[in-house]
């Protein structure tokens, strides 16, 4: 039997698929067997309506990809692996979220307290700009104001932007080594060791 038919237009359009089940179910001279059965006919205009809420919910958020524990663990230990292989073993590696935040830290065997900080920031504005430090550097020079004011950057080779697509999620720092572009080398060991679970 078809319910619709027995129901107004409009009632199909603005009662919800719970109360038209019930009311068909109650007084209508249908046995619950054959009511639950029965297919109800929705409308598209109904339908459209029951799905608004949500989609408007969705509009108000948006969702942030980061990397895993695991992820971040393994590039911390990826590239101070690399510093330790190049006799730079005290070095600090730091693996942050795109807001700066600490996901992973390895601190090499006697790095100096400066090397945390440093490495921390270093992934930081790696994160923060979506490219790797050793690029950014140009962009710290200049008479006045330059980003290199920015609190918590440090615009010196080390850093290296972690992306899911084109979205930077994440940066690793290495801070310590001599020469920063070694510690650059470093970083990039990290990322290659994660670059395949990416996405």
């Amino acid at each position: 039997m078809n319910l619709s038919r027995r129901l107004p237009k409009t009632l199909a359009v603005t009662v919800p698929l719970a109360a038209i089940l019930a009311t068909a179910a109650c007084g209508s001279g249908i046995d619950d067997k054959e009511a639950s059965a029965t297919p109800i006919a929705t409308t598209a205009a109904a339908a459209a309506a029951a799905k608004a809420p949500g989609d408007q919910a969705a509009k108000g958020t948006a969702t942030a990809n980061r990397l895993t524990v695991g992820a971040a663990g393994t590039a911390a230990q990826a590239a101070l692996a690399k510093c330790q292989a190049d006799g730079l073993g005290f070095v600090t590696v730091a693996v942050v979220d795109r807001n700066g935040n600490v996901q992973a830290m390895l601190r090499g065997d006697n790095a100096a307290q400066h090397t945390v900080e440093a490495a921390r920031q270093k992934g930081y504005t790696a994160a923060a700009f979506g490219a790797n430090t050793s690029d950014l550097a140009g962009r710290a020079k200049g008479d006045g104001a330059t980003v290199a004011d920015i609190d918590g950057t440090l615009f010196l080779p080390g850093g290296v932007s972690v992306k899911a697509g084109n979205a930077s999620i994440a940066g690793i720092g290495v801070g310590g080594a001599p020469d920063g572009m070694a510690d650059q080398a470093c970083a990039a060991a990290g990322l290659e060791a994660i670059a395949g679970s990416l996405r």
